[in-house]
């Protein structure tokens, strides 16, 4: 990527004879204050084609995976070694950061969605969730299952029950020893690991990227969410290192989930085929992910695949209400309303719980720290997928979902799996405990064993881990592809050829890690590399504190400015006014309006700006959609936001109230709002006076100094950052309300 300046594109509307795509991304290009692009590279052929690689990054992100993958194939004792120092170095020196740094994540995603920000839209502020709540609450709710629950929510409680974090116990049904105690608490820190500390993880990255692509319309890359932290430097080799380590947090955190799948289906299938343990048939499977990952995208089952992922919620749901019904019913459901409300309660002490008095070194290496780096590793991938579904939500609905949601559900699936596993250990069954706790890989399949119909609940376990491990695989592939692309479209994904690439990759690392030393050598590698990106989290954070304090500012100053735009308006006589609250325009009305009214007063206020010093320009195209004429006035303010003023067509239903005065063959009209960097404000403008007209335009420019005043003391870098990408095509983002086409009359 190149540091040169060069001009901005202008800010006007394609006058193609196809609607101009306004999506993110497609627009103006993104530069700095300076002129200068950001990550932003030309797309090869039209606009739907697959963004170019980014070769520095993909070049040193796949070089380095397949050396390590090769070195642990290779010279495996060495690499555990090596792995197994590093762990316990991390473990004895940074404990205390992992935990402080979750901890401040979960304040501040709580903050941002409860305070003023919370009602702050991810997109323009007139648009809508493109998903209904419920389709929405449903891919939040499939998006908490992974063939890793599968295998931590069995083997887990059992591993804290024997071996909590005080240490080991002798003799674990002594009643001297507590063993209801600590069989609560074993399902606690399972729910700890696996709860909303991880999921505001998640949620941060999915809000930065949601916030930055499709409200600040840059790329939807990980150095685009660090333009108001950084600046400019993202375009050179620090934003190549983020980008390298953020692949690289990504695709050890797959392999470790991929390394978790392959051993417990290995399991799996020698239960119900004989197929014998080990590195053969982990071999087999891995070449599985591979290759259904690359049919996914050389044939493009893509939709396929997604339906395989949905059904699969379905299958794990039938898996669950099994164990719930042929299984203590009336004591698992008191034990999950016994663990969600002892998870509340303790979660504030856990959060920040580093044990300095008795320093559990290897029990903190093994899972808090490893489960936070995991999900550090892992909040790039979901946290994209998350703004993908996010769009149009406030950022309060966005964080509560996140939070609540996936979480819900595996809240009843631990306690359930966790407490039936306990159960049979408080019961006597120590056997079945040393199982869960020492081969995890079994645990899931040795409770199902002990269940009615064990044959055929052990087959549809292994169809619906066997599913999650291939879907895993293939998201996998399709993430880090975008990752190592110029990604220049929110909706456009990475060639095929990086898919395939990325999908070997990753399998041939699974496959040198479980070499090494099987989960455990994946889970010490997964701490390791988490530890640099979690220095990103801090930048996503400042970030966007930043642009969500200039939303405020922006906020402020139309409060501020109040009085003296009000006291400037050109009011209309009363009979003016009940003509234009009751006027439904048609096509031929709004044209003739925007033509001799709007047009000619934007005119004369940029001649005017022109003429008193100010950089102003007035921009005019077809809205091809709606045939009908647009208007943007933009003023120029070096290393600052410009102030932009647009008066753009938007067609709606005739209201029901309106019916009297509908016209014959038409039951829609079109308002012209005013819109500006944010999108619409909301308001309808047709039948302002010119001289009313000109003094709203002076209204929101008086606003628009008063907002460069409140935000005056920051940096030029960050200040500029909202001139990235700007947009006055809103076609895709304002929908015809109505399907029938206006009077032209």
């Amino acid at each position: 990527m190149s540091d040169s300046k060069q001009p901005s594109d202008p800010i006007e509307p394609s006058d193609s004879n196809a609607p101009h795509d306004a999506r993110p991304g497609a627009t103006a290009a993104a530069t700095d204050a300076a002129g200068a692009p950001v990550d932003r590279a030309p797309a090869d052929g039209s606009p739907g084609d697959p963004p170019p690689p980014n070769w520095p990054v993909f070049l040193i992100s796949g070089i380095s995976i397949l050396a390590i993958a090769l070195w642990a194939i290779i010279a495996p004792e060495n690499a555990d070694l090596v792995l197994n120092t590093a762990v316990g170095w991390i473990s004895a020196n940074f404990g205390w950061y992992y935990i402080l740094t979750a901890t401040l994540i979960i304040v501040f995603v709580i903050m941002m969605a409860a305070g003023r920000t919370g009602k702050i839209r991810l997109g323009p502020q007139h648009s809508r969730p493109q998903f209904s709540l419920f389709t929405w609450t449903a891919m939040l709710f499939a998006a908490g299952i992974g063939i890793d629950l599968m295998f931590f929510s069995v083997s887990e409680p059992a591993s804290q029950f024997l071996f909590p974090p005080e240490g080991a116990v002798d003799d674990p049904l002594n009643p001297d020893t507590d063993p209801n105690g600590r069989a609560r608490m074993a399902v606690i820190w399972t729910l700890f690991h696996y709860g909303i500390t991880g999921w505001a993880m998640y949620a941060l990255m999915g809000m930065a990227f949601a916030y930055f692509a499709y409200r600040k319309n840059m790329p939807l890359s990980i150095r685009s969410i660090l333009y108001w932290a950084i600046g400019k430097r993202i375009n050179g080799w620090l934003g190549s290192t983020i980008d390298v380590a953020a692949v690289l947090g990504t695709v050890f955190g797959i392999a470790t989930s991929l390394g978790i799948g392959v051993v417990q289906l290995n399991y799996g299938l020698h239960l119900m085929f004989g197929v014998p343990e080990g590195v053969g048939a982990q071999i087999g499977l891995i070449a599985l992910a591979v290759l259904m990952a690359t049919i996914s995208t050389v044939t493009g089952v893509e939709k396929g695949i997604r339906r395989l992922s949905e059904l699969n919620v379905i299958l794990a749901i039938v898996l669950l209400a099994h164990i719930l019904i042929t299984g203590k019913t009336r004591f698992l459901f008191d034990a999950l309303v016994t663990n969600i409300g002892e998870y509340l309660y303790e979660l504030p002490r856990m959060t920040l719980d580093v044990f300095p008095f008795i320093q559990p070194d290897d029990w903190m290496a093994g899972w808090t720290l490893f489960f936070w780096a995991w999900w550090v590793a892992w909040a790039p991938f979901v946290g994209l997928f998350l703004a993908r579904i996010s769009r149009g939500r406030t950022i309060r609905q966005f964080v509560t979902g996140v939070l609540i949601v996936p979480f819900t559900f595996i809240a009843i699936f631990i306690s359930i799996f966790g407490n039936s596993t306990l159960r049979l250990v408080l019961d006597g069954n120590l056997e079945f405990a040393d199982v869960a706790a020492n081969t995890p890989e079994r645990a899931f399949y040795s409770l199902l064993e002990m269940y009615p119909g064990a044959p055929a609940v052990i087959g549809l376990a292994t169809i619906v881990g066997l599913l999650f491990y291939v879907t895993s695989a293939d998201s996998g592939a399709l993430v880090l592809a975008n990752f190592t692309s110029h990604t220049h479209d929110p909706n456009t994904d990475g060639r095929k050829g990086l898919r395939v690439f990325w999908a070997i990759a990753t399998g041939v690392l699974t496959l040198g890690m479980l070499i090494v030393d099987g989960v455990t050598t994946l889970q010490g590698a997964t701490l390791i590399i988490g530890l640099p990106f979690s220095v990103v989290l801090y930048l996503v954070m400042l970030s966007l504190y930043r642009a969500l304090q200039v939303e405020l500012d922006v906020t402020d100053s139309r409060f501020n400015s109040l009085p003296g735009r009000l006291s400037g308006q050109a009011g209309l006589s009363w009979q003016q006014r009940l003509r234009r609250a009751t006027s439904f325009p048609s096509r031929g009305a709004a044209s003739r309006y925007l033509k001799s009214t709007v047009i000619p007063a934007l005119t004369e206020v940029a001649e005017e700006l022109r003429a008193n010093g100010s950089d102003a320009r007035l921009d005019t195209s077809e809205v091809v959609s709606h045939k009908l004429p647009q208007a943007a006035l933009t003023i120029e303010f070096e290393d600052a936001e410009p102030c932009i003023y647009q008066v753009y067509p938007v067609a709606a239903q005739m209201p029901s109230f309106a019916l009297n005065t509908a016209r014959e063959g038409s039951d829609a009209y079109y308002r012209l709002e005013v819109f500006n960097t944010e999108g619409s404000r909301g308001y309808d403008v047709f039948g302002y006076t010119k001289e009313q007209l000109i003094s709203d335009v002076l209204s929101s420019f008086e606003a628009h100094l008063e907002f460069l005043r409140i935000s005056d003391g920051t940096p030029p870098d960050v200040a500029a950052a909202s001139t990235t990408a700007l947009t006055t095509d809103w076609e895709e983002e304002t929908p015809d309300k109505t399907r029938t086409e206006a009077s032209d009359r």
